[in-house]
This record gives structure tokens, sequence and C-alpha cells, in this order.
């Protein structure tokens, strides 16, 4: 589609607007653009026979509710990921395709597996589609984004043609036009007796896919219209269904079509008749009785979302009366409008609620039947810590936050503390609560396999289910950018001070002992960001890099030595000495190679060495992580005293010495993403901890 930058040249795509296009430009750039072929095509009518064709040719315009929003989730295609073993399919929907990623769900991909085989199930009759889907997890655990993304997932699908469903109206002899209050399946108007006929022919040479069913009767509107029209033909059925109508259905929320969202209120503004519908007392007088179908309107939230959705908010906050109505909606399929009988709907019936709610109704012995009828799927927290990282990226990235700069590990950290309140401490002997959030988040430690994280996972069963919630985590990050107007950077310990600051304050703490254990867990996140800045910093100041490449030779030299059991030549004076051992320990011990294994070591440095030159490649010491996390580590320990970091917290700093610095300081901002602000920040905070007497190199 065109742009309105590329209409008629009006604007240079490069340079931008010189000035505001005028308003009849405006609208000549609307009319040129929209498109009265694809208006026509969803919006679309015809005859009953023509839909019989239509249904004869794609079959899937006829599905339930369940198939259609199964398929709905399955065309957006999946991809198999392995998590410890184990394989799960990550369906792309719920990465939020149509929304630019906006709702984009990360973390979860178990539970929404779990749910989409639910709808799977529903889909195929297996019984499932007979109970209410209940979204069941702490408070901001994405239930409600569950929700929205299906509720708008299917709006977007009713547009496409793979998609496609229609409805009908009725009609009259003036060309007046009464639509289905219900929306229903145009299948519903043929009789009975006829649809087993119906249904053998329409399904006929049909090998794949779903198969065409026909449930359900018309509402009592609809009744109505058909007997007196019956009446009217002597019954006469091809001439009733002349007066019929169809249309393409289009899904909408805004509307009220096919999509409903029903929300709980105070107990004395509570009204069963919102989900199933209430009588039009100005059409008493016309129709002489409040039993007349035309006197009623079948608007309730389970009325309109026939052949769609309904969400049922906090669903297990509604009054007695409303969760009755929830029985006769998920086992039969029907629902009970005052002076009405039964009428059908087809429908997802998706609630959520929190685990409080939840206890409450195990507990009420007088809700068995609605319990018996519910499905439970558990939406727990995010407990892998790249994806929680992934949840505040979307609000904090440089697009949205471009007044300030966030320093690195800003949002690192506060997911890092979000993740480990999450977390049930491990029973497994040795394994800090630190240890075992980095296990989840895909690192490996020593003595750890993948089974061994499986079965931390499958220990604690209620891990993801308490602790700190995401919106308490935006809102202190919020706030953190806008505390101080005058900084222009916020680093990682104004968010934290934000985050323990509102401990204080937060409404769902109930004890103090709660309390103090998030207050402890930041104070591990504090330790924890010490040791990747000293980390960050050393390498920094070890990035030179001819000093790494020639130190790297150096070791090699003596490496290659001390394994064929030679002499090293001294490039000074030109005679053959024994290897440095002095030298080959002090970059081996720095990655924890001491006592025997050290020959071990050195001679697959020579053997990788070797395969390398029979391949006819050379070797590069950045290839191996160990030996460049060594290699930095050691030169960072000769060059550390003659850059005198130090000697920033006194202030103190000569010329030479501060051209260092900010040598330093540079590779900080190209390396690792730091400002000139927060990169002379971490130099301080590093240099501080220096003075204190913690200058122990991190491996």
């Amino acid at each position: 589609m065109t742009t309105i930058r590329e209409f008629n040249g009006l604007v240079d795509q490069e340079q931008g607007p010189a000035e505001g296009l005028a308003p009849h430009e405006l609208i000549s750039f609307i009319t040129r653009e929209q498109s009265l072929d694809a208006y026509q095509k969803l919006h679309w009518e015809g005859s009953f026979a023509t839909y019989l064709d239509i249904v004869r040719q794609r079959p899937e315009v006829a599905r339930t509710a369940f198939q259609r929003l199964y398929d709905m989730i399955v065309s957006y295609g999946a991809e198999e990921v392995v998590e410890h073993k184990e394989k799960i399919l990550r369906h792309l929907f719920f990465a939020d395709p149509e929304g630019g990623g906006q709702d984009a769900i990360y973390g979860l991909d178990r539970p929404l597996m779990n749910l989409v085989n639910i709808f799977k199930s529903a889909a195929e009759g297996y019984g499932v589609e007979r109970r209410v889907l209940l979204l069941h997890g702490p408070v901001g655990s994405s239930k409600s984004t569950v929700a929205r993304l299906l509720k708008r997932g299917l709006e977007t699908y009713s547009r496409k043609d793979e998609g496609a469903l229609y409805t009908f109206a009725w009609q009259g002899p003036d060309g007046a036009r009464e639509d289905c209050p219900m929306h229903e399946e145009p299948l519903h108007l043929i009789p009975r007796e006829f649809r087993p006929q119906v249904e053998a022919e329409l399904n006929r040479d049909r090998s794949g896919g779903w198969r065409v069913a026909i449930r359900g009767d018309l509402c009592p509107f609809c009744r109505q219209m058909y007997r007196e029209r019956m009446r009217q033909y002597g019954g006469d059925w091809s001439r009733l269904i002349q007066a019929v109508r169809v249309r393409r259905l289009l899904l909408s929320e805004q509307d009220r079509v096919g999509i409903g969202t029903f929300q709980p209120k105070d107990e004395k503004n509570q009204d069963s008749t919102e989900l199933t519908g209430d009588i039009n007392y100005r059409k008493i007088a016309e129709y002489g009785t409040d039993s007349d179908p035309r006197a009623f309107n079948f608007d309730g939230e389970l009325n309109i979302a026939n052949r769609g959705m309904v969400e049922l908010i906090e669903a297990l906050k509604l009054d007695v009366a409303f969760l009755y109505d929830l029985l006769g909606a998920s086992q039969e399929h029907v629902i009970k409008p005052k002076k009405f009988a039964q009428v059908h709907i087809d429908e997802v019936l998706l609630a959520h609620t929190n685990e409080p709610e939840y206890r409450k109704l195990q507990n009420n012995e007088f809700m068995e039947a609605l319990r018996d009828r519910t499905v439970k799927i558990d939406v727990p927290y995010v407990t892998r810590l790249a994806d929680e990282i992934r949840i505040y990226e979307k609000d904090y990235n440089p697009l949205k936050v471009a007044a300030k700069h966030l320093a690195p590990h800003t949002l690192e950290m506060a997911s890092m503390w979000a993740v480990l309140t999450r977390l049930e401490e491990p029973k497994h002997a040795g394994l800090t609560l630190l240890q075992k959030m980095k296990l989840y988040n895909g690192k490996r430690l020593p003595g750890f396999t993948e089974d061994n994280v499986k079965e931390l996972r499958e220990a604690a069963e209620r891990e993801g289910m308490e602790g700190i919630s995401p919106r308490y985590v935006q809102d202190k990050i919020s706030n953190a950018l806008v505390a101080s107007p005058e900084e222009r950077c916020v680093n990682p310990f104004m968010v934290m001070n934000e985050l323990e600051a509102g401990l204080k304050h937060h409404s769902l703490i109930t004890n103090e002992g709660q309390r103090k254990r998030y207050r402890e867990l930041l104070g591990v996140v504090k330790g924890e960001y010490e040791d990747i800045v000293k980390v960050e910093v050393q390498r920094a100041i070890a990035a030179d890099e001819e000093a790494l490449s020639r130190l790297c030779s150096n070791y090699i030299d003596h490496v290659k030595a001390y394994t064929q059991k030679e002499k090293v030549k001294n490039r000074f004076t030109g005679q053959p000495e024994e290897p440095d051992e002095k030298l080959m320990r002090s970059i081996e011990e720095k990655i924890g190679i001491e006592g025997s294994r050290k020959d071990d070591f050195r001679q697959q440095i020579m053997n990788y060495i070797g395969a390398l030159a029979l391949e006819g490649k050379t070797f590069d010491y950045r290839a191996n992580e160990r030996l460049l996390k060594a290699l930095e580590l050691k030169l960072f320990e000769d060059q550390k005293d003659t850059i005198k970091l130090t000697s920033l917290v006194s202030n103190v700093v000569d010329k030479e010495t501060q051209e260092k610095i900010d040598v330093v300081k540079a590779r900080m901002i190209r390396n690792h993403g730091y400002c000139e602000v927060c990169a002379t920040d971490v130099l301080h905070f590093v240099a501080s901890i220096f003075a204190r007497g913690d200058a122990k190199p991190q491996a």
C-alpha cells in the first residue's frame, strides 16, 4: 500500500514534508488507497442456495467456535523448541504478529501449548468443548493478555478468506430486514428431519479437515420469524428460504458481534440479564406481551458472543446467580433468557481468576457443579531470566525511552530480582538460589546436567505462582525514569533503590518475613551486579589486542616447549631457557587450572593447534573462550596498577592516567553499550571496590 509520503510525490521520502498536506490532498490519498473490492468481499450477501454452494466447496465456513479458534492459532505456524530435553511446541500466534509484538507473551511456552492442546481437543469434540476454560495464576501473569490476543486474533481471522463465516437476516416484502440477533449459523434454518441427509451431501467426498455438523436450533427471535413465514407460505419451506439473505459475519468486540467481555461489578449493581439479555419494555405495547421474542433484547454477553468467544474477567468474583448461568452454557451449550426456552449457543467460554478466588471456589461445597465443569490452566510468572528481560524491553527500549539512556544491565538486574522472588529454595545441597536461576536460564554449571535441571523444575510444583509481579517492576522502572529529570542516564542502582523503597507499601506483601526475604534477594542481585561490572571493566582494561596477542604468543611458545620437552629461546639474550612455569601458571590459575590438571590443559591446547594446522587453519586465541578469559584476566592484573583506577576515588588523577582511563571508557562505550555518564559511574563504582580491597579478578 502506498504511504502518504509516496503519494503523488507530494513529500520527499528522504527529507520529509516541507509543509503539511492540505485536507483535500489527504482525502484524495484515502480515496485512492481504499479498496472497494475488499469492502464488497467482506460485506458479501447472497441467497441461502448460494451459501450451500459455499459450504459444499469450503466446509470450514460452518466450523464450530472451538474449531475456528484452533485453526486461527495454528494458521500462524509453530516451532519446536527443546527445553531441558523436553520438546515444546511454541505457537507463533502468541508472539502477537498482528500487533507488532506489543502483546507478545514470553516464557510461557509450556502453559500456552497446554492451552492450545485443550482447544484442539475441544475442536475434535472430545468433551472439553463442554467446559469453562479457566486461566488461573497470580496477578500480572498475562492471563488478560492471552484473552486479549485470542479475541483480537478472532477478529482478524474473520476478515481473512480462510476464517470467513456467515450469518443471515430475514427480509420482508417491503424490503425491511431483521438480522438474527445472535449471528447464527444459516444451516440452522434446515429442518431437523432433513439434517442427516444434508450433512451427508455436504460431506460427500470430504477426506480431510472438519466435517459439517449441524448442531443447535434457531434462537427465539428467528423461531418466531420462521413460524410466521411458514404460516404465510402454507408450510412451503422453499418459499421461506427465499426470504432469507445470508451475509458475511465479521467478529468485533467493539461492535459486540461474536466477541463478548463480562466484568463483575459490585453486588448491588450485578444483574444476570447482562449475560442472557433482557426485556425491551418499549416494545411490549407493540407486541402485547413480554414473552414475545420481538419484545426482548438478545444482547447479553453470552448472546452476542455466539459463534466466537466470551471473556469472563475475574470470573469467580461473580455472584452465584451468574455462575449458575455458566453451568448450562458450558455443559449443554444453552442459556436461559427470562421467559424463554433454553437457547443454543456455540462459543468459547474463557474465564480467568487469581489464586485466592480459586481457593474460595475449592472450599465452597455448593459450587461442586461448577468445579466439575471447569478446566484449569495454570498461567504462572516467568521463571527464565531471558524471557523476563524481554517483557521489559517491549516498554523500555531506545525507541520508547528516547529522552534517557538506560545503562547496561538495568533491566537485567530488575528482571533477575523479580525471577528470584518467584523461585523456590533449591533442595539440592550446595546449590544457591542464584545458581538455580542461572541453570533455568540455560547456563551450564559443573555437576549439573539437563536431567538435573528438569528434576529441579519438577520438584518445585508451585514455582512461578508466587513472587513479584512484572507490573510492580514496571512501575518502579517508570519511577526511576522520571524521579530525577536532570539525570541523563538511569542505572541499575536507581531502579533497585526504587524496588526496595516500594516494598514498604507493597499491597500484596502479607508479612514482614516476606518483605525481609525480598530485601535480601535485592542484596544478592547487587552482589551479582558488582561481579558483572568488575568483569566488564577488567575486559575493557585488558582489551588491548596487541598486548593480548603478544601475551598469547609468549604463552603458546612456553606451552609448546613444555609439552615437547624442549627449551625456549630467550628473545633478548638468544640463549635457550627452560619453559617459564611461573608465566604459564599465572595465566592458567585465572580459570581454575591448577595442580595436575595443568598438563592436561596444556596438551589440549597443543592438540587443538595441531588439528587446525592439519586443516590449513591458523590458531586464533579468541576462538577459545577459556583461554581468552585467562589471557584477559592476566593482562588486567598486569595493567591495573599502571592505570591506577583507584585514583578515581580520590579525584586526583594525573594526565597520563586520565588518558588511559579515557581509553578504557571508550572501550566500554563501544563494546558494552555504555554512555559517557554511566561508563564514568561504573568506573568510579569499580574503583571504589578496588579501593576497599576487593581487587580479586572475576573469573
